[in-house]
């Protein structure tokens, strides 16, 4: 099982991009994670924000591996602990199919990724800047990936 971050935006900050290769190293072996970047829609003054949206939509539903299991983190929906994360990763191991993981751009996804996705996932209720989803995406995935190996890694 592969899985797939397919992330709105390019270029993350230094700090974002060597912690992200810091847990997709660490996640290699369980849980081979691969970053897929998706160009932004245009915005800006005289500019449709749902146009670019719905662009960005159509970039990110073209990067999605065929059969994936897909995951949009939108913030209405479905919150998990550390261990039901955990529970999550084992029951999707046992499907046999592959993951992609969703951040959508400034706005969110596209009415058309949400229609696609298997289901949604909320990080919290706090908002949280987009590249720094990336991150905290790959260590919560690390750490369920870990507890599943009886890694120490995670101790609560």
């Amino acid at each position: 099982m592969k899985a797939r971050l397919v992330a709105v935006g390019e270029r993350a900050p230094a700090w974002v991009a060597q912690g992200f290769a810091e847990y997709q190293k660490r996640l290699s072996h369980w849980l081979p994670l691969e970053l897929v970047e998706i160009e932004p829609g245009v915005r800006g003054k005289g500019r449709d924000a749902v146009r670019a949206m719905h662009d960005e939509g159509t970039r990110v539903l073209e990067a999605l591996p065929k059969n994936a299991w897909v995951v949009a983190l939108d913030g209405r929906g479905r919150s998990h602990s550390s261990e039901q994360l955990s529970q999550r990763l084992e029951h999707w191991r046992g499907q046999g199919r592959d993951l992609a993981f969703l951040i959508g751009g400034p706005e969110g996804h596209a009415s058309g990724v949400l229609a696609r996705a298997d289901e949604q996932w909320s990080l919290g209720p706090m908002t949280l800047p987009h590249m720094l989803v990336r991150l905290v995406l790959a260590e919560q995935l690390y750490r369920a990936a870990a507890m599943l190996a009886n890694h120490p890694y995670h101790r609560a």
